[in-house]
């Protein structure tokens, strides 16, 4: 049975056309396997001077080269392939010759009946041609590469054909620009994850290495970032007379940028002229600090919540910048309130702001939760937010040991996104007020 789609009606000369375009076809199933400009132009050369047999052959370009300079790239006569994209020292500059001269023209040109100059400085390259089709390569408008198609015998590039030369050649060079770039953006972002990996690292060495052993409150907490760094920050500090301080901080933003206001707070938290005792001078040292040099430049800043515990006294002195406030679950009553408090605006806004103080006291089995916004503000595929409701369900509904409670929590929380890209840093506290032994 015919086929309709093939041409039944070709001339008994038919089959070197159809040679050819089996050919061309194999050639660019091939070239499409590779993702390296270097190999996919060795490869394409074998191949394409195997069709169009091309005797020799000589690139040059002047890419970063200022006129009338100009490199050799490749040529027939190269004794090892060298990547021009890598290792352009490795390969001969020139400032005069007949490459240069036809290069800087930017025209396409056919020499039928060629005699290279022996004082020529790029002789080597076109000893014995006879012929030559100089064919340019185009960049941002410029002529910027030049290939040279050498033949051993006159008039060896058929002028019909030439157009459709120059043309393939012209779509081969963007090719092979895109796979230079496409390189390029591989090693750039990966030389990018590494960097953003070594920050991660030293991110999560200023963390605290594991909860404290605070007399009379049994702590757990849950740490991670949205991307490989992040903004959210949580920290212990040990006070005299047996208290200690607590402090969970959200940067706004994500990535390096809030890793870095991170890490500058965790310096100055840690730095402070007096230890950070009192809630609302702590926050109010940290707010001038960012505000003088840090966070008024990068248009960032910084929610934080400072408690101080005193176990003597079961108490749980805190001020508010401007962060989500605590959950308190009461053990004689079951019930959930939110700690509230002046929510004063966040670290880094404004130099000069007073953070009022609030106090509460503890009974043993009472709970507390700190968290940050990326918990409450999880969403899942319909948009839809994890809440605080949630936050305050499972506090209602479960009075396991902080380890426990945290554990549900993420769990629920996991269901709840199905798997959904997190959008923010994740952090949480949960902390539960116990018998002090001794």
């Amino acid at each position: 049975m015919s086929n309709p789609y093939l041409d039944e009606g070709a001339p008994p000369n038919a089959a070197p056309w159809r040679e050819r375009l089996d050919a061309v076809v194999a050639l660019m199933r091939d070239v499409s396997l590779y993702t390296d400009p270097q190999e996919m132009v060795m490869a394409y050369g074998a191949r394409a001077r195997a069709i169009s047999r091309v005797d020799a052959f000589v690139a040059v370009s002047r890419r970063n080269l200022a006129a009338p300079r100009y490199r050799i790239t490749r040529s027939t006569k190269f004794a090892s392939n060298i990547d021009p994209w890598k290792n352009p020292e490795l390969l001969p500059v020139h400032d005069s010759g007949l490459l240069g001269e036809l290069l800087y023209a930017g025209e396409a040109r056919l020499i039928g009946d060629f005699h290279p100059d022996p004082s020529d400085p790029a002789f080597e390259y076109l000893r014995g041609a006879r012929s030559l089709a100089a064919i340019p390569q185009f960049d941002n408008g410029q002529v910027i590469n030049m290939f040279f198609s050498l033949g051993t015998r006159p008039h060896h590039q058929d002028p019909e054909r030439f157009p459709e030369v120059v043309w393939t050649a012209g779509l081969f060079g963007r090719t092979t620009q895109s796979l230079v770039l496409s390189r390029q953006l591989r090693e750039a972002l990966g030389a990018l994850d590494r960097e953003m990996k070594t920050i991660a690292e030293i991110q999560q060495a200023l963390l605290p290495r594991a909860t404290p052993l605070i007399p009379g409150l049994s702590i757990a907490a849950h740490y991670q970032t949205s991307r490989v760094a992040g903004g959210d920050y949580y920290d212990f500090f040990t006070l005299p007379d047996r208290r200690w301080g607590i402090l969970i901080a959200d940067v706004s933003g994500h990535g390096a940028p809030a890793a870095v206001i991170m890490a500058i707070l965790h310096a100055l938290a840690h730095t402070l002229p007096e230890q950070p005792t009192a809630p609302g001078s702590t926050l109010e040292l940290l707010n001038a600090r960012l505000s003088e040099r840090y966070t008024s430049e990068f248009a960032s800043f910084v929610t934080a919540f400072y408690a101080v515990y005193d176990a003597e006294s079961r108490s749980l002195t805190f001020a508010n910048a401007g962060h989500n406030p605590p959950l308190l679950r009461r053990a004689s009553t079951g019930k959930v309130e939110f700690v509230e408090s002046d929510a004063d605006i966040p670290l880094g806004v404004l130099g000069a702001t007073a953070y009022n103080e609030q106090c509460l006291r503890l009974e043993v089995g009472d709970t507390l939760m700190f968290y940050t916004d990326g918990i409450t503000e999880a969403m899942n595929d319909d948009r839809e937010q994890f809440g605080t409701d949630r936050l305050v369900k499972i506090m209602s509904e479960h009075r396991d040991a902080p380890g426990a409670t945290l554990q549900i929590l993420l769990d629920s929380l996991n269901d709840f996104t199905a798997g959904a890209a997190q959008s923010d840093d994740r952090t949480v506290l949960v902390a539960r007020a116990t018998p002090i032994e001794g």
